[in-house]
C-alpha cells in the first residue's frame, strides 16, 4: 500500500520550532511521506495548496494559528472540486490563541496533533462564505465585529508573543472606557435585528480573539451559522461587568446576547463596518454570509465538541 502523502504548510513564525521539527522527523520514520512548505509572504499558501493538489497529496496540514488555518482552508474551498476530490485538512496548532483548536479539542503538542491526523478519518467541515465589496471570501472559524474585533486589530504583535491570549484581555481592558456601539441592520430567515451592537459573532466555530466565546453552541458540520449580537449596554454596563466578575464571561454574555442559528445572514451598515475573519479584517457596508455545508473534510478528535454527531 502506498504511504500517505502529507504536505505541511507552516507559518514562517514557527519555522524554527524544535518540537515541530522533531515531530515531522518522527512521522517520516513511521512511513508518512511528509513535505514541508514555509509561508513567507501573501500568496504562498495559495501556491503551496495548488502544488499539493497537483502532486496528489492526501492531506494538507495548516501549521499555525487560526489565520493560517483559514488561509489554507480558503485556498482549498474556492476551487470547483467537491470536498471528496480535494485533500483532507489537518491542523497543527502553533498560533497565539489557537481558538479553533481549543474549541475543537485538537492537541497543541505537534506529535499529538500529527498522530490525530494519522489515526482519525476526516470528518465533514462547513465553512463560512462571505460576499463583500464584490469579492468572495471564506472563513473557517468565526467572523466577528464590534468591540472584540477592535481589540484583535489593535493588539500589538509583541504583546501577543509575550502574553498569548491574555494580550487580548489586556488590550480590551484598556478600551473599556471608550466602547461605542456599531450601528447595523441584520437579516436572515425569520430573523431581523437593527440597532447598535458592541460585539457581533457569526460562527462556524465558537470563539475568537484569544478565548472570547461568542457562539457557544456553534457546530462545524450542521449547515448552520450561529449569530450572536451583544447590543449597546448603556446603563447596564456596570451591572453586566459585575456579572462578569461574579459568574465569568459566559454569564455576562448570556445576560444581554441575542442569538440565532441560520443558514445565511445579511448585514447592512450606514458606515463601513469591519469584520474580522479569523484574524483578517475586512471592511464593507454590506455583507452576505452563508454556511456552506460540508465544503471540506478535516481530521478532528473523537468526541470533538464542535461536531453535531
Amino acid at each position: 500500500m502506498q504511504a500517505p502523502r502529507w504536505r505541511l504548510i507552516l507559518n514562517g513564525k514557527a519555522a524554527g520550532d524544535d518540537a515541530v521539527r522533531t515531530a515531522v522527523g518522527d512521522w517520516r520514520q513511521r512511513g508518512i511521506h511528509l513535505d514541508v512548505r514555509v509561508t513567507w509572504e501573501g500568496g504562498d499558501a495559495e501556491r503551496y495548496v495548488a502544488e499539493a493538489i497537483a502532486d496528489g497529496v492526501d492531506t494538507v496540514i495548516a501549521g499555525g494559528g487560526d489565520g493560517t488555518l483559514s488561509e489554507v482552508a480558503t485556498t482549498l474551498a474556492h476551487r470547483e472540486a467537491p470536498a471528496d476530490a480535494l485533500p483532507t485538512l489537518g491542523l497543527l496548532p502553533l498560533g497565539t490563541a489557537n481558538d479553533f483548536a481549543s474549541a475543537a479539542a485538537i492537541p497543541v503538542e505537534p506529535e499529538q496533533a500529527l498522530r490525530l491526523i494519522a489515526e482519525r478519518a476526516a470528518q465533514p467541515l462547513d465553512l463560512l462564505r462571505l460576499e463583500a465589496n464584490g469579492e468572495i471570501l471564506w472563513c473557517a472559524n468565526l467572523a466577528s465585529g464590534g468591540f472584540g474585533t477592535q481589540i484583535t486589530v489593535e493588539t500589538d504583535d509583541g504583546l501577543k508573543d509575550l502574553l498569548g491570549g491574555l494580550a487580548y484581555l489586556v488590550t480590551g481592558l484598556s478600551r473599556l472606557g471608550r466602547i461605542e456601539p456599531v450601528q447595523a441592520r441584520l437579516r436572515g430567515p425569520d430573523f431581523a435585528w437593527e440597532g447598535g451592537f458592541i460585539a457581533l459573532g457569526v460562527g462556524n466555530g465558537r470563539q475568537a480573539g484569544g478565548g472570547q466565546v461568542l457562539c457557544p453552541d456553534a457546530l462545524i458540520d450542521d449547515g448552520l451559522l450561529e449569530v450572536t449580537v451583544i447590543p449597546g449596554l448603556e446603563g447596564e454596563v456596570a451591572a453586566t461587568l459585575g456579572t462578569l466578575v461574579r459568574g465569568g464571561k459566559q454569564a455576562a454574555l448570556e445576560r444581554v446576547a441575542e442569538r440565532r442559528q441560520l443558514p445565511w445572514l445579511e448585514i447592512d451598515a450606514p458606515a463601513p463596518l469591519t469584520l474580522n475573519l479569523d484574524g483578517e479584517p475586512v471592511q464593507a457596508r454590506h455583507f452576505r454570509i452563508e454556511c456552506v455545508r460540508h465544503r471540506l473534510r478535516m481530521h478532528l478528535p473523537e468526541g470533538c465538541p464542535l461536531l453535531a454527531g
